[in-house]
């Protein structure tokens, strides 16, 4: 859970012996200063030298915070930054602090990717809400918006699939390499492009322009979803 579910309660509950179930909190800092990190960090962390003028430190501890029955493990993650990445030099140093609840025992890296892992997961659900126009469903009635929302999931996986197939060759005219294109995109660049649907020699065809950028692409998508 992220920061905005940081309380003595949300971690009493998950604490307790009816939850049986591991966890990972960010911790909100809320009126702490970042600046009495570093030093604690340099102290107990290990330091990963990432660059010049940027250090980074991950750790874990045990905190007894007031409130709580039993001791609770705490990851943290400092970076500090005295040269920026376009060779800016700082006066200050610039201090960014993470840290995280958790009851898991694995490896204080582990636990940050784990966390930054819930992240890409509420990109997706973010693009079924805004990109696949979900956020309100339609009606008061739950098995309608029940029907709604397994339609649109279906929707939503076959678009997914389109967008991934598209990457596995360079035909398409985006050249910038990613490893997964948003739904939003998919829709714009290969659902509603420009074709038109003809009737000829009892069947039907799209038609596409001569110049349609997006054809290749689509052909392969369209030749591998009939063989699938």
């Amino acid at each position: 859970m992220d920061a905005g579910n940081d309380s003595k309660e949300n971690l009493r509950v998950c604490l307790s012996s009816e939850t049986k179930a591991d966890f990972i909190i960010k911790r909100n800092l809320r009126k702490e200063n970042p600046d009495t990190w570093p030093s604690i960090a340099k102290e107990k962390a290990i330091c990963c030298h990432e660059r010049e003028g940027k250090n980074v430190y991950v750790g874990s501890m045990w905190v007894r915070e007031k409130g709580l029955d039993q001791p609770i493990r705490l990851i943290y993650h400092v970076i500090e930054r005295t040269i920026l990445k376009n060779g800016q030099v700082l006066l200050v140093p610039e201090i960014e602090v993470d840290m995280y609840w958790t009851t898991l025992t694995c490896s204080p890296w582990q636990v940050i990717q784990l966390y930054r892992n819930h992240g890409t997961s509420e990109q997706f659900h973010s693009e079924i809400k805004t990109d696949m126009d979900l956020e309100r469903l339609p009606s008061e009635k739950f098995l309608t918006n029940d029907l709604v929302l397994h339609a649109g999931l279906l929707a939503y996986n076959l678009l997914r699939m389109i967008g991934q197939i598209g990457l596995e060759e360079p035909d398409a005219p985006l050249k910038k390499k990613v490893h997964r294109r948003r739904i939003r995109t998919v829709i714009q660049n290969m659902i509603t492009i420009a074709s038109r649907l003809v009737y000829h020699a009892r069947q039907f065809k799209l038609r596409f322009g001569c110049h349609s950028p997006w054809f290749s692409t689509i052909k392969r998508i369209y030749a591998r979803c009939s063989a699938i």
